[in-house]
């Protein structure tokens, strides 16, 4: 069967070709031509009759690369009533309150499952088709937030990726005077070998001292290492002190010392697919995993002198920062709060740094409805919509930026291959788009979000959102 979707626009840069009406043509799950609106190019060698075709009225939509949550809790979302009030709102009492909650995750596995089968369809309603979920694993929940996933996973794999991360957010070393870890680490080592897992991550910012937090990073690169996992996500730098150290020197130095550089795509987008080395480095080194730094809102202190080392220090290595700017915005700079101006915009700001310093960075929900992020939707584009007023960016490359933090840069998270022409389908591009309906151009569609959505993956309709008006005559 073969999807073509008819009468969109699309994001090209050039102003006349952006003004064109297009129809992107797909089968077997990729693009497979790309024409002007009612302009005849003859069948495509991949159809037999045409009633094999399945046609998308776009209606005059634009069609996008569909959105990718590169961070997002499946575990965590929509929990807040069971935290209780939120009286502080700060760090220390969202993990304490969310710690309570987890206590009684085993307990209620339908509502952990209904929760996260929530998650993901209404991120497929708001054009989602792929994630990385993390779930926990410690001694308060064991594997149940796990077990809910992988039955996630398996239940929507036709219609969205899932891939799971499994997760340490509690410490991994009991107390401030150990120097062996504890529970959670055996748990999570034992969940990282059960099947299908190929992400490992930690908050190694919640460890009792410094000394424990690197330990805690090599921990979990000890855990990739063991179990060839070829992802590593940490959580890090959430802080804006300027007395801390910045763990993301820690993160780079070892891996370094661990692994084979790979050669890069470009600044903040490397990749170890070519990596030159000699057969015995192979038998001794394996290729280094992906990176993925969330938060690292400790960076926004940086200087540009500071910024430019950071951008050196990792142009040849596979790591990807990922802003999570509806969390970062509640929970950063509560200390500020009696000052004129009151909490800074503590959250990597995309389109300035990859303006000035050529690193890309993701943007990603996090969460929804929890302790640690209590507003806000499931909808990546909304986090475009917020990026503008936050960023103060809204400038045709700014726009762009912005689309692609939530698009190709989230899914090269993920190890997913973006489109051939930035945001613009070409032949043989995985067909997965989302269509928003009544927006004409990207500026439209990012500062001003449409509900009207229709979700393809490959190149198969997986969801459609359609509102409802009513006014009095």
């Amino acid at each position: 069967m073969a999807l073509v979707i008819t009468n969109i626009y699309l994001p090209h840069i050039d102003k006349e070709q952006a003004a064109k009406l297009w129809t992107v043509e797909c089968h077997g799950h990729r693009v497979a031509k790309v024409t002007r609106f009612g302009q005849s190019t003859g069948t495509s060698p991949h159809a037999d009759v045409e009633d094999h075709f399945v046609t998308v009225d776009g209606n005059g939509g634009l069609l996008l690369p569909s959105f990718c949550h590169s961070h997002i809790h499946l575990d965590k979302c929509f929990v807040l009533d069971q935290c209780g009030d939120l009286v502080k709102g700060d760090f220390a009492e969202a993990m304490l309150l969310t710690k309570k909650a987890k206590t009684q995750f085993s307990n209620r596995a339908d509502d952990l499952y209904a929760r996260g089968a929530r998650v993901i369809r209404e991120s497929l309603e708001n054009g989602v088709t792929a994630m990385r979920a993390h779930v926990e694993v410690d001694t308060s929940v064991g594997f149940a937030c796990l077990e809910a996933a992988q039955k996630l996973q398996s239940e929507y794999n036709a219609r969205c990726d899932v891939q799971i991360a499994v997760f340490a957010q509690e410490p991994l070393f009991a107390s401030s005077e150990d120097t062996v870890p504890g529970s959670n680490f055996s748990l999570l080592k034992e969940a990282a070998s059960r099947s299908g897992i190929s992400v490992i991550g930690s908050a190694p910012y919640v460890e009792p001292t410094i000394g424990q937090a690197k330990a805690n990073i090599g921990l979990i690169f000890d855990i990739a290492d063991t179990h060839n996992l070829n992802h590593v996500d940490f959580h890090l730098d959430y802080n804006l002190d300027p007395n801390s150290e910045p763990l993301i020197y820690e993160v780079i130095t070892q891996l370094k010392e661990r692994y084979e550089r790979g050669s890069s795509t470009g600044k903040g987008i490397p990749s170890c697919d070519s990596i030159d080395s000699t057969a015995e480095q192979l038998t001794t080194r394996r290729s280094c995993p992906r990176i993925t730094i969330g938060h690292a809102t400790r960076l926004q202190l940086f200087s540009p002198a500071q910024w430019n080392d950071l951008a050196e220090s990792i142009q040849d290595l596979p790591i990807t920062f990922v802003g999570l700017p509806q969390s970062d915005m509640y929970m950063q700079g509560r200390a500020f709060v009696d000052d004129p101006l009151g909490a800074p915009r503590g959250t990597l700001r995309v389109p300035h740094i990859a303006r000035n310093y050529g690193i890309q960075i993701a943007i990603s929900v996090n969460n929804v409805e929890n302790a640690f992020t209590p507003q806000g939707s499931l909808d990546p584009l909304s986090l475009c919509a917020f990026g503008v007023a936050v960023f103060q960016a809204a400038t045709p490359d700014d726009i762009r930026s912005l689309a692609r933090s939530v698009t190709s840069t989230s899914k090269q998270v993920l190890g997913l291959k973006p489109m051939s022409h930035d945001l613009v389908p070409g032949v043989g591009d995985q067909a997965d788009f989302v269509v928003l309906h009544g927006r004409k151009t990207l500026q439209s569609a990012l500062l001003n979000p449409p509900y009207d959505r229709t979700t393809i993956k490959g190149g198969r309709v997986v969801a459609r959102r359609v509102g409802m008006t009513w006014l009095l005559g």
